[in-house]
């Protein structure tokens, strides 16, 4: 039976995020023909409503307030919930990012409807859709299927395929008034702390380092192999705990959960808590000096040797392989 679904697109510097086109992607398995509706929200939302249409939304509702062109959870909670009373969708489908996580479980408790978060992969089987999502740190998986009502999940990033951009496809776009009130934080100004790159969270390519990388300094020669590679540089706990990384590129229990292509550890140990965060990984690549490490028991290739000798040459050789094909 199909079915309609409400889909959250997230914006994040005038560009829609990649989880928003591969929460549009799990929606149109769920709606099995039906409508998939995108909820846009911010003060460039209408500029990038047509993106969405074109990686597969039928239609966009765009709520709009003042207190809504900056984000507050307060504010998107109300502004959403208000258009799925609109709406009545049978199925609503939010990427799990932090913004995703912190609204999606204001709205499960106001809807009065089950969450299941942190989704890696859905399977629709008639009328019953089973979400499967990683459990004690990544080591198992469970299939998660809600009986009735709001069928209500968040997706983890990279880990359902975009559909197709389609330039010709066409939808409407609807602004409508919503009501929003006694919002406990009220957004004066945003002073972003990091500068362009590439988001560690749907990064394809992640370089990290841990404490073996010795200082800030020598994070330096993993941003080089990570520029040429056109991914972003990531760090385990004990990297930050050290100073030698800011702890918004903490990937583990405690930081970031992240599922590249590739994952290059550099210097770490492989302690159970980073792992959590990276062990969903395709594929793995571990440098360490120590062939002990317990970092090599996940890892697909191993190189065991120092470091500031193995990525410097690394680079040196994507280098040439980035220029000979024209990247």
């Amino acid at each position: 039976m199909s079915k309609k679904v409400l889909v959250l697109g997230e914006i994040r510097q005038g560009d829609l995020r990649q989880v928003s086109f591969e929460a549009i992607a799990a929606a149109k398995q769920i709606a099995d023909g039906g409508e998939v509706v995108g909820v846009l929200i911010g003060s460039e939302a209408a500029s990038i409503a047509e993106t969405m249409i074109q990686y597969g939304a039928d239609r966009i509702v765009i709520p709009e307030h003042p207190h809504l062109w900056s984000y507050t959870s307060d504010g998107y909670t109300q502004a959403i919930t208000q258009v799925v009373e609109t709406e009545k969708p049978d199925a609503i489908i939010l990427g799990h990012t932090s913004i995703g996580k912190e609204i999606s479980a204001r709205m499960a408790a106001k809807l009065k409807a089950g969450l299941i978060s942190d989704a890696v992969n859905l399977e629709v089987n008639g009328d019953e859709v089973a979400f499967i999502r990683p459990i004690y740190s990544g080591k198992a998986f469970e299939k998660k299927v809600i009986k009735d009502g709001l069928i209500f999940a968040t997706i983890r990033p990279n880990n359902i395929a975009v559909l197709e951009k389609n330039e010709s496809l066409t939808g409407k776009v609807a602004s409508i008034n919503v009501e929003v009130k006694d919002l406990r934080t009220i957004v004066q100004d945003v002073i972003r702390k990091t500068a362009g790159g590439v988001d560690l969270t749907e990064a394809k390519i992640i370089v990290s380092g841990g404490r073996g990388v010795k200082s800030q300094e020598g994070f330096t020669v993993l941003q080089e192999l990570a520029d040429v590679l056109g991914g972003a540089v990531g760090a385990s706990r004990g990297a930050c705990d050290a100073g030698y990384s800011d702890y918004s590129l903490q990937i583990g229990q405690t930081g970031k959960v992240v599922t590249p292509d590739l994952y290059i550890a550099c210097g770490i140990s492989g302690a159970i808590q980073h792992v959590a965060g990276m062990s969903n990984s395709k594929i793995i690549v571990a440098i360490n000096k120590d062939p002990e490490a317990p970092i090599f028991n996940v890892a697909d290739y191993g190189i065991v040797g120092d470091l500031f000798e193995v990525v410097p040459l690394l680079t040196e050789e994507f280098k040439k392989i980035t220029v000979g094909a024209g990247v």
